[in-house]
């Protein structure tokens, strides 16, 4: 009985920390024409608010012209996807003309461009485990 008992709690113990690996997301992003305004960029994990809802971890960096990367610590497994924009003037938002397009550099996670609209969180989406992950994202 004992070996039983040791047994399921090794199982246990390893299905636990299996489902509960993190790690880093290094994100480029690249294509910044300016040294004025920020970088805003949002961690996602949930279509339905991907990409202007409530997300999962946000970063805001000083622009660069050139690249900024940024690092999203600690990221628990799981599927991800990323927006990202260069807010020029700094007013915290990204600035669209009337007919709703976006005015400002914006981008998101694989690249992914949606038709008439943002993506699909599948088409920006990538996958976190125990590895380190590394992206680039170009803005325009």
């Amino acid at each position: 009985m004992r070996t039983f008992t040791q047994t399921i709690a090794v199982l246990l113990t390893t299905l636990f920390a299996a489902s509960s690996y993190a790690a880093d997301v290094t994100v480029t992003i690249d294509g910044i024409n300016t040294n004025d305004g920020k970088i805003v960029a949002g961690l996602f994990d949930n279509p339905a608010t991907f990409p202007r809802g409530k997300v999962v971890i946000g970063q805001m960096t000083p622009a660069i012209k050139g690249a900024v990367t940024v690092i999203f610590k600690d990221v628990a497994a799981g599927r991800y996807a990323i927006s990202a924009y260069h807010d020029v003037n700094s007013n915290g938002r990204l600035d669209a003309n009337m007919m709703g397009i976006p005015s400002e550099p914006y981008g998101f996670s694989r690249d992914a461009r949606g038709q008439m609209g943002p993506p699909k969180f599948e088409d920006a989406a990538f996958t976190v485990d125990k590895s380190p992950v590394s992206l680039t994202i170009h803005v325009k």
